[in-house]
């Protein structure tokens, strides 16, 4: 059984004092660094939005393609990513979840390198993290959420353990980073 890690739009705006800053968006890096090893792909998702995205009638405008508020925070092992996958690079595309990547397919992707299980990190629990784990369900992969890895916009307070619960109806399996134990 191969796996791969999805690592979602740890990306400079939604991490603090970004334009779409989340409340300890960065806290997600140590724990992600610290896993980062255990997979056999590392695959990152990035908000990569046109300056008129329609998106932007929702949202403050964010990670807009080619600016600092669009790469990945700083401390994330970014070297360690074997797949970049760009969405919302339409104007009329939300992009929220990995598999409306633009640049790549991910499912083909997954397939070519017979991954079978995907673990999903990152930015946001109720958004983007949440799109991604059930698009990665609805595409037959196993699919876990690592939940010590994950922070939440939380437009609306509970938001984040409403998508959480969404996750684990649709067959998402949560856990927490220190449950992941794998064979060599």
């Amino acid at each position: 059984m191969k796996k791969a890690l999805l690592i979602v739009d740890v990306q400079n705006d939604f991490c603090p004092g970004g334009a779409l800053g989340v409340k300890d968006g960065d806290k997600v890096v140590p724990v992600i660094n610290s896993i980062i090893d255990k997979f056999d792909v590392v695959i990152s998702s990035q908000d990569w939005h046109p300056e008129d995205s329609v998106h932007f009638e929702n949202w403050p405008p964010h990670c807009i393609a080619n600016t600092h508020g669009a790469d990945f925070h700083p401390d994330l092992k970014s070297e360690k990513i074997d797949l970049k996958l760009r969405k919302g690079t339409a104007n009329k595309d939300d992009g929220y979840s990995a598999f409306e990547a633009t640049n790549v397919s991910l499912p083909d992707y997954l397939l070519e390198k017979n991954i079978t299980t995907l673990y999903v990190c990152g930015l946001t629990t109720d958004y983007c993290v949440k799109a991604s784990a059930i698009d990665s369900i609805d595409e037959g992969f196993h699919t876990y959420v690592i939940t010590d890895a994950i922070k939440p916009v939380n437009v609306n307070a509970g938001d984040d353990k409403k998508a959480l619960d969404e996750m684990y109806k649709h067959g998402c399996i949560l856990v927490e980073s220190d449950e992941l134990k794998f064979d060599s």
